[in-house]
């Protein structure tokens, strides 16, 4: 079964526009989850643009009173500044189910490229062990024909795979050329004994014909779309269409 963990950063970037505490994130967040998400996502970053480090803090406590996994996303080499004490202090903090290491900076608008792993292995394995001590489960962003050997190698328990080029592909009316390129991956981490996870612009439209093609995807991490869906058919609603597609 593919579980469902709603991202809400979007719902801290309304927030933020503003100011105050409307949306209010952890209402958001027992909606989802109310409404029978199996976890929540966010992803603070350094310059707290949407999800700071108070909410992460929230939403530990919310999640580990539901019962449900809290999946932290965040590039673990930006460096600590003022309302942000570093990605593994927030997890040593924290102590999420799953911690998601992504290769995002400053300046992105978005995430959008997954780890190179022949390049960043060396880099990544002591951070990884440090989560594992955390009892964190590690999952690494990555992109199509990305050498998942060497994530499993140096401790991931799962890579997630970077699904804006999916998307793309999709809305072009070109997803039969971009879907095997992630069937492949999807089989080489499983092959390497890796969980598969996904995520990026998948949406309502283009969500089952991925799960279709693509084998041994665990979990899906939504956002954008979610929550742009939700403005029209409201928050529960949209989470139970998901949950929908995933049975």
């Amino acid at each position: 079964m593919t579980v469902l963990s709603v991202n809400l950063n979007k719902v801290a970037v309304l927030r933020n526009s503003r100011g105050g505490d409307e949306p209010d994130l952890l209402r958001a967040a027992r909606t989802c989850l109310d409404a029978g998400a199996h976890g929540i996502t966010v992803h603070p970053r350094p310059d707290a643009r949407h999800a700071r480090a108070d909410d992460v803090y929230a939403l530990a406590e919310l999640t580990r009173a539901y019962g449900v996994e809290f999946n932290l996303e965040g590039n673990p080499f930006a460096p600590p500044r003022p309302g942000y004490p570093g990605f593994l202090a927030l997890c040593e903090q924290a102590r999420p189910a799953q911690a998601t290491l992504v290769p995002d900076g400053d300046a992105q608008l978005t995430s959008d490229h997954g780890f190179d792993f022949a390049r960043d292995a060396e880099s990544l394995a002591p951070l990884v062990a440090r989560l594992q001590a955390l009892d964190c489960r590690v999952s690494l962003f990555a992109d199509t024909g990305a050498d998942v050997a060497r994530a499993a190698a140096i401790g991931a328990a799962r890579v997630e795979l970077y699904t804006g080029p999916y998307a793309e592909a999709f809305a072009a009316g070109s997803s039969a050329s971009a879907l095997p390129a992630y069937a492949d991956t999807a089989r080489a981490a499983a092959a390497a004994g890796l969980g598969i996870n996904a995520g990026h612009d998948l949406s309502q439209a283009n969500l089952a014909a991925f799960l279709d093609a693509v084998p041994n995807v665990l979990e899906v991490s939504i956002g954008h779309a979610l929550i742009g869906e939700a403005l029209y058919e409201g928050l529960a609603t949209t989470v139970r269409r998901y949950l929908a597609l995933l049975a």
